[in-house]
C-alpha cells in the first residue's frame, strides 16, 4: 500500500508541479542553451557541471560504439546473453531458502530437560553447574544478565503465553542477554551446544527463539521445524516408535540441530489401587481417598482453595499440606491417614496398594488423536535445505506408516512454503499485469514483449548478488525482486518509446535502436543509480535488526545493476530483431521536426 500510494502521489506531482517548476526555474537555462552563452561556467559549480558533462559525453560515445558493435553482432549477443541467464538461474538451488533472515539480537535462550522425574531441587543444583559451564564458554565480560526459569509455570498464569517447553520440574530455561558490543551470538550458541552436551550427556538441551520476531515467525512453536506424528486412537505406542525413528533420521541431516521429541512419554510414577470393597466397609469412597491424598501431596489448594483477606483487601492463599520430608518413601506413604468421617482415620495401607509404574509427563492431541512432535533447529545452513531433507524422510516413511498414522511438517517451514508460493504467484501476476497494461497503451503485442526483455537480466542480477553476498532467498528478497521488476520495466519503456518515435520519422530499426540507447542512457542510468544509492544503506544491514531488511536492498541493487546493462544493450538488440518492418505511416509533423 505504501508503494501504491507513493507512486500515485509522484505521478500526480509529475503531471502538475514538476512542469510548473521547470517553467519557472529552468527558463533562464533554456535561454542560455538557445543563445550559446553560459556565464555560470566561470563559477566553481559551473566548472564542475561542465567537467561532468564532458565526462558523460565521453561515456556516451563509448557506449554508442559498444552498442553499435552489439547491433552488428546481434546473433552472438543474443546467444551469449541466453547462456548467461541460464547459468545465473542455475544458481537458484545454491542460494538456499529462509522464511526471514535471522537477527543477531544478542539474546540466547537455552532449554534444559533433565531426567524425567527429577525433583525441582535437583534441577536447580544441575542448573548451577550448567551456568558455570556457560561462563567458561562465554566470557563474563560479554554477559549482561543471566536468568533461570525452572519448573512448571504457576497455575495462575496463562500457559498459552509460553512455547510449552516447560512441562515438568525437570525442565528449565536459561535466558542470556549479551552486552551491546558482543561477539557473534550464533558462534556462542554453537560453542555452548558442543560444550554442554559433552559435559552433561544425561540432560537434553535445545535452544529456543529468544527474540520476539523469531517467536512470531515460529507461531508459538519451540522450533522452526516441527514434524507432527498423529496416531490412531489406541495405537499410541506405534506412533511413538515412528516419532523416534523420524528423530533419529532427522539428526543425521546436515545443518539440523537440537533434534528432540517434545513429548516425554515415560517418567517414574506411583500407582495407588484402592480396594473398593474394603473402603466401602469403612464408609469411604474412592473420591474420599483421592481427596485426602491430594491434600497431603499437593496441598488443600487443589481440593478446596481457601483465601485469607487482610485489612488492605489483599488475598492470600491458605494451604495445608503434609511436610515433604515425611513422605520420602513408599512406607511413609502407606502410613498416611485417610479420614472416614470418624475420630479413627484409617491408614492408606489398609485400603490401598502402592506400586511403581511409568506414565507420560505431557500429552498432546490434534483432533482428539494423540500426537508426538519431532522438533529441530537449523545451524550453519538455511531452513529450506533442512526442510527438504526432512520432507524426503517423511516421504520415504509414509508407505510403512501404521494404519491411521499421519505425518505433517509444521512450524516456520509451513509458513515459508505458503509465503514463497504467494510471492512467486504475485511476481508472475505482476509481470503479466504489466505486460497487458502496456499492450493497451502501446496498442501492440510486440513492443511490451521487447520491454520485458530487461527482466531476465534483472533476475540474473538478483541471483548473482544473493550468491556473492551469501544471502539466502527469503521473503524480503522476493519483495525486492518485485520492486526491481517495476524499475527495470520503466527504464526499458524509455528506450522502446524513443525507438518507436525514431522509426516514425523514417529510421530503420537498427538506427532507431542505436539512437534510443544513446539518447536515453542518461535517464536510464539516473533512475537506476538513484534506486541503487537509496538501497545501499539497507543492503549493508547496519543497526539493530538490519539483517532482516538487507536481502531486500541487495536484491534490488543486484537486479538493477544487470537490468540497466540489459536495458542499454540487450533491449535495443531485441528491438532491432523483432521490429524489422517499417511503421504503417509516417507522421508528417514528426518527420518535419
Amino acid at each position: 500500500m505504501s508503494v501504491v500510494f507513493a507512486m500515485l502521489t509522484s505521478y500526480f506531482l509529475s503531471r502538475t508541479l514538476v512542469p510548473t517548476m521547470m517553467h519557472y526555474l529552468m527558463a533562464a537555462e533554456a535561454e542560455r542553451h538557445a543563445t550559446g552563452h553560459d556565464e555560470k561556467t566561470k563559477s566553481w559549480g559551473g566548472r564542475f557541471v561542465a567537467s561532468f558533462e564532458r565526462g558523460f559525453a565521453r561515456l556516451r560515445d563509448r557506449y554508442g560504439g559498444m552498442l553499435a558493435w552489439s547491433l552488428e553482432h546481434r546473433q552472438g549477443v543474443v546467444i551469449s546473453f541466453g547462456i548467461f541467464v541460464l547459468c545465473s538461474v542455475s544458481l537458484g538451488p545454491l542460494l538456499g531458502r529462509d522464511f526471514f533472515p535471522s537477527v543477531d539480537a544478542g539474546l540466547i535462550k537455552l532449554h534444559v530437560r533433565g531426567v524425567p522425574g527429577t525433583r525441582i531441587e535437583e534441577t536447580e543444583r544441575k542448573f548451577v553447574q550448567i551456568e558455570d559451564t556457560i561462563r567458561t564458554v562465554i566470557p563474563p565480560g560479554e554477559i549482561q544478565t543471566m536468568l533461570d526459569n525452572i519448573g512448571i509455570p504457576y497455575s495462575g498464569l496463562n500457559l498459552s503465553l509460553s512455547e510449552g517447553a516447560l512441562i515438568s520440574p525437570a525442565d528449565g530455561e536459561i535466558f542470556i542477554a549479551l552486552k551491546e558490543d558482543h561477539a557473534s551470538t550464533p558462534a556462542f550458541v554453537r560453542r555452548l551446544r558442543a560444550a554442554i552436551e559433552k559435559q552433561f550427556p544425561e540432560q537434553t538441551f535445545f535452544f529456543l527463539a529468544p527474540d520476539i520476531s523469531t517467536q512470531v515467525l515460529n507461531f508459538g512453536l519451540p522450533a522452526p521445524i516441527d514434524v507432527q506424528v498423529v496416531g490412531a486412537i489406541g495405537n499410541e505406542d506405534a506412533s511413538y516408535d515412528v516419532a523416534k525413528e523420524i528423530a533419529t533420521r532427522v539428526s543425521a541431516i546436515p545443518g539440523a540441530a537440537d533434534v528432540h521429541l517434545a513429548q516425554v512419554p515415560k517418567q517414574p510414577e506411583l500407582r495407588i489401587d484402592v480396594d473398593r470393597t474394603m473402603a466401602g466397609q469403612l464408609g469411604m469412597t474412592e473420591r474420599d481417598v483421592s481427596s485426602d491424598l491430594l491434600v497431603s501431596l499437593a496441598s488443600s489448594s487443589v481440593v478446596a482453595p481457601t483465601y485469607w483477606l487482610d485489612k488492605r483487601g489483599v488475598q492470600y492463599l491458605v494451604a495445608v499440606q503434609t511436610p515433604q520430608r515425611e513422605l520420602g518413601s513408599i512406607d511413609a506413604m502407606n502410613t498416611l491417614p485417610i479420614s472416614n468421617g470418624s475420630d479413627r482415620p484409617q491408614l492408606l495401607s489398609n485400603i490401598a496398594a502402592i506400586s511403581r509404574t511409568e506414565g507420560p509427563v505431557n500429552i498432546t492431541h490434534f483432533n482428539v488423536s494423540r500426537t508426538y512432535d519431532v522438533q529441530a533447529n537449523v545451524d550453519g545452513t538455511d531452513l529450506g535445505s533442512v526442510a527438504n531433507g526432512v520432507q524426503k524422510i517423511v516421504d520415504a516413511m509414509k508407505p510403512s506408516l501404521p494404519r491411521g498414522t499421519t505425518v505433517k511438517i509444521k512450524g516456520q517451514v509451513e509458513s515459508m512454503e505458503s509465503s514463497f508460493r504467494g510471492l512467486a504467484f504475485g511476481l508472475i501476476f505482476a509481470i503479466l499485469l504489466v505486460y497487458l497494461l502496456m499492450v493497451v497503451n502501446f496498442q501492440s503485442w510486440l513492443d511490451p514483449l521487447v520491454i520485458l526483455m530487461a527482466l531476465p537480466g534483472a533476475i540474473a542480477g538478483i541471483a548473482w548478488m544473493l550468491f556473492l553476498s551469501h544471502t539466502t532467498l527469503s521473503v524480503p528478497a522476493l519483495m525486492g525482486s518485485i520492486m526491481c521488476v517495476g524499475v527495470a520495466t520503466a527504464n526499458s519503456i524509455l528506450v522502446v518509446t524513443f525507438a518507436n518515435d525514431m522509426r516514425v520519422i523514417g529510421l530503420d530499426s537498427v538506427k532507431a535502436a542505436l539512437a534510443a540507447g544513446m539518447t536515453r542512457i542518461r535517464p536510464v542510468i539516473m533512475t537506476a543509480l538513484a534506486m541503487i544509492l537509496g538501497m545501499l544503506p539497507m543492503s549493508l544491514g547496519l543497526g539493530e535488526g538490519g539483517e532482516q531488511n538487507a536481502p531486500l536492498g541487495r536484491a534490488v541493487i543486484g537486479g538493477l545493476l544487470l537490468a540497466t546493462v540489459t536495458t542499454l544493450f540487450f533491449v535495443p538488440v531485441m528491438y532491432s530483431i523483432l521490429r524489422r518492418h517499417p511503421p504503417a505511416a509516417v507522421d508528417p509533423t514528426l518527420e518535419e521536426a
